[in-house]
C-alpha cells in the first residue's frame, strides 16, 4: 500500500494527449521552413544555371513574399520595439545585399527578351545573406526581439533582398533598352518599363 501510494506520488504524471491544435502549431512552422528552404535552392540553383528574366517571376514574387511576410508578422506576433528594430535593420542589411547581387548577375538579350546569369562569385552574397540573419538573432534575440527569426520575419526579409535586386536588373536593362522575356503566353510584362525590344545580340553587360 505504501509503495504504491509513493509511486503514485513520485511518478510522472500522464502526458496530455497532443490535440489536433497542437499538431498543427507544430507541422505549420516546419512546413514554412521547408518552403523558403525550397525558394531560397531554387532561385540559386537557377541563377547559376542562367534562365530568362520574366516581369512577372521577378518583380511579383518578392511582392507576394513581402506582403505574406508583413500581413503574418502583424497578425500572430506581438511586435515590440527590439523586434521592429531588428527586422527593420535586418531588412535594410537584406536590400543592400540584393542590389549586390543585381549588379553581379550577367545579363544579356536572347531571343528579343531578357536572360541573366549569377557567376558563382555571388555565391558569398548569398552566405553573406545568412550570416547576417545569424548575426542579428544572436545580437537582437537576447534584447526580446523574438520575432526576428520566424519564419514570417525570414519571409519578409527574403522579399526585399529579391525585389532589391529585381530593381537593380529593371534598371540596368532598362538603361540596355532590352525588355522582359516573354511570358508563358507570349506577352512582355510591362513592356513600356524597359522599353522596346532590343536587336538580338549576345553581348553581355
Amino acid at each position: 500500500m505504501i509503495g504504491r501510494r509513493h509511486f503514485r506520488i513520485l511518478g510522472s504524471a500522464p502526458s496530455a494527449p497532443v490535440g489536433p491544435y497542437q499538431e498543427e502549431l507544430v507541422v505549420y512552422p516546419v512546413i514554412t521552413v521547408l518552403a523558403v528552404v525550397a525558394i531560397i535552392a531554387l532561385a540559386i540553383v537557377r541563377q547559376l544555371k542562367g534562365e530568362p528574366l520574366r516581369g512577372r517571376r521577378l518583380l511579383l514574387l518578392p511582392a507576394v513574399l513581402i506582403v505574406i511576410g508583413a500581413v503574418s508578422l502583424h497578425s500572430t506576433h506581438h511586435l515590440n520595439i527590439a523586434d521592429a528594430a531588428g527586422i527593420g535593420i535586418g531588412a535594410v542589411v537584406a536590400a543592400g545585399i540584393g542590389l549586390g547581387q543585381g549588379r553581379l548577375m550577367r545579363l544579356e538579350p536572347r531571343a528579343g527578351g531578357l536572360w541573366g546569369q549569377m557567376p558563382m562569385r555571388s555565391l558569398w552574397l548569398w552566405g553573406a545573406l545568412i550570416l547576417s540573419r545569424l548575426v542579428m538573432a544572436v545580437v537582437a534575440i537576447p534584447l526580446g526581439a523574438h520575432a526576428i527569426m520566424s519564419t514570417d520575419s525570414i519571409l519578409l526579409v527574403l522579399g526585399v533582398n529579391r525585389l532589391a535586386q529585381a530593381a537593380v536588373i529593371a534598371y540596368r536593362a532598362r538603361a540596355a533598352g532590352i525588355p522582359f522575356a516573354p511570358e508563358k503566353d507570349g506577352k512582355t510584362f510591362l513592356p513600356g518599363l524597359l522599353g522596346q525590344p532590343a536587336d538580338r545580340q549576345t553581348t553581355s553587360f
